[in-house]
This record gives structure tokens, C-alpha cells and sequence, in this order.
């Protein structure tokens, strides 16, 4: 059975069969809402990275209406809920595996849908305020670079996997730094109706999953994550002294886009929060995979703040108005 191995048989069970098709083309990287935003940096990979495979992250729902023509025995199929339950997600895996492509699932639900239909699975661990190398981002990091490894002899597969597992003890250290940091940002945003994060590279993809899953979803807060090299295209209109902003600085090669938004953000607005890879301690990670490794820094210590914030607010991160309560 799927859930009779451990996580890393898994993952290399995943990647062996990814390396014994004839041919690879393209990895569809699909998901729905937070699972989504995790496909994004994967993508992210395959253009920086990859020398003969395409990488597409897609909405699951958006998946089976594009009905993308290049889907089929070359393809490879990269899934993830959660729960395993995600209607969409289960379709995706049932429509793509009809067509020949592999499909690898992750899932923390043995037994699931989505276990059910898909080929490979890999279950991992969940604990939003930590990180480790089998948690969800990272696991798909490590399916990521150990299908490039496989099939193009992509050599920064080790490097990421030492990265990875020397992520944790950076990050508990960035957490306990940023106690006083996370008190008084909870404080002071308790009462915001509004809240904006702005990101570049990878570190995107957390910016994006913080404003629709934890402030729209989960606080009923007012957000919209912006790109930073967006941003002087039509968002920075909304930029005014008392409008809050969370900005990621990354250490990967879109900073300088981060940079020039953080001079102009700062310069005209009296609520802007920074978090830089510089300061956590990131640049203690190999500088040739650090950018495909930092959005997980981000999400960690994000989750602490925002597990606060909801403190703060008296709304609690698990009370929804509509999601899970009614037929939709």
C-alpha cells in the first residue's frame, strides 16, 4: 500500500517513475487556493532551471477547461490537497491520468480522492509554524528538482536537499527574534480593514497564498497580493500613509524589483512591514538554490504573525462564514 512507505521513499518512488517514461515535456503543477500557491514557485523552478521540460502551475478547475493539448504521455502531473477532497484537484488527477500523463499526488489524508486517483502519492507532514523537508513546499521542491536531476542532470538537487534541512533551526531562531516585532505588528493591525503583500520571484507565491487564504479567507481582511514588478504598473495608485503593506524582500534575482518597490512603498506610506531573507539569516543557505527555498522562510514566520494577528483580532484562523458551512 502507498501509505506503507515513509515519506522519502515516496518522493523517490515518485521521481523514479517520472525518470522511466520515454519522454517528459511538461509538469502541470495543479492545486486549488493555498495548494495552488505552492505550485507557483515549482513553476518558478522549471523556467529557471529546466533545459528541455515546460512547468505550468494551473487552478485545477482551470486546468480541466484549458484542456491544455499538449497533455498526455510526456506529461507529468503534480497534485495537492490537503484533505485529498478538493472536487477539482480529484477531477484534475482523473482527467490527466485518462490522458497518460503520470500523476503524483500530495495529500496529508491517506486513503483520500485524490490517494485514490493518482498513480504516485506522497504524504506529508503539516505543522504551519514549522518547516522541514517533508512538509508540503518542500516536498515539492524536492519532486521539483529530483525529476530535473533524473532527467536532465540538473546537479542542484543535493543542494536543495541540504538546504532544506538546514532551514529549520534558521527559522526557529528568525521566529524567537521576531517576538517583539510580531506583538506589536498584531497590535497595530488588529483593527485594519485593509492589509496588501507584495513579493517578486518565489516569495510571490506566499504573498499571494497570505492575502486569499489567511486575510480574505481566514480574517476577513481586505487584501490583493502585488507583484513588486507590478507594482508601478497600476497598483502603486493605491499606495497612501496610512495603507498597510507586507513586503518580502527576497535574496534571488528578482530583489532588485523588491528593492525598487520597497524605496517607493516606504516613501509614501507610514504601514509598511518588511521581512528580508537577509536579515532572517537566509544567505547561510547556498546562494545558487537560496531563491528556490525562501518563500518557505516566509510562510513560517508569516503563519506566527498572522496566528497572533487573529489573537489580537478575536477571530480565530479556523471561523469561516461560508466555506465548509453551506453547498457552493
Amino acid at each position: 500500500m502507498k501509505d506503507t512507505l515513509t515519506t522519502d521513499e515516496q518522493v523517490a518512488s515518485a521521481i523514479a517513475a517520472a525518470k522511466a517514461r520515454d519522454t517528459v515535456n511538461d509538469i502541470y503543477y495543479v492545486a486549488c487556493g493555498g495548494s495552488y500557491a505552492l505550485m507557483l514557485p515549482n513553476q518558478y523552478v522549471m523556467d529557471r532551471e529546466a533545459t528541455s521540460i515546460a512547468g505550468h502551475a494551473l487552478n485545477a478547475a482551470e486546468f480541466k477547461a484549458r484542456a491544455p493539448k499538449r497533455l498526455g504521455e510526456n506529461s507529468v502531473v503534480i497534485l495537492c490537497s490537503h484533505s485529498g477532497n478538493t472536487p477539482e484537484t480529484v477531477e484534475a488527477a482523473k482527467i490527466a491520468r485518462a490522458a497518460g500523463a503520470l500523476t503524483i499526488a500530495l495529500t496529508n489524508d491517506p486513503g483520500s480522492p485524490l490517494d485514490e486517483a493518482s498513480e504516485y502519492v506522497v504524504y506529508y507532514e503539516h505543522e504551519p509554524k514549522k518547516i522541514s523537508p517533508n512538509h508540503s513546499p518542500a516536498v515539492l521542491a524536492r519532486l521539483s528538482f529530483g525529476i530535473l536531476n533524473a532527467r536532465e542532470g540538473n546537479a542542484k538537487a543535493a543542494k536543495v536537499e541540504a538546504a532544506l534541512k538546514a532551514l529549520p533551526p534558521i527559522m526557529d531562531a528568525a521566529v524567537e527574534a521576531h517576538g517583539d516585532r510580531i506583538a506589536t505588528f498584531a497590535d497595530s493591525h488588529k483593527r485594519e480593514e485593509v492589509i496588501y503583500t507584495m513579493a517578486s520571484g518565489t516569495n510571490y507565491a506566499t504573498a499571494y497564498s497570505y492575502a486569499i487564504c489567511i486575510f480574505q479567507e481566514m480574517q476577513w481582511i481586505h487584501s490583493a497580493a502585488i507583484h513588486s514588478g507590478e507594482y508601478f504598473h497600476g497598483p502603486f495608485e493605491i499606495t497612501d500613509y496610512d495603507v498597510p503593506f507586507i513586503l518580502l524582500m527576497g535574496l534571488g534575482a528578482s530583489r532588485p524589483m523588491d528593492e525598487r518597490a520597497l524605496a517607493f512603498v516606504q516613501t509614501y506610506s507610514d504601514k509598511v512591514t518588511v521581512l528580508d531573507s537577509k536579515e532572517l539569516g537566509l544567505g547561510a543557505i547556498d546562494a545558487e538554490v537560496v531563491e528556490y527555498i525562501e518563500h518557505m522562510a516566509f510562510s513560517t514566520l508569516l503563519r506566527v504573525y498572522s496566528d497572533k494577528l487573529a489573537f489580537s483580532r478575536g477571530h480565530p484562523l479556523t471561523v469561516r462564514r461560508y466555506m465548509w458551512q453551506m453547498e457552493y
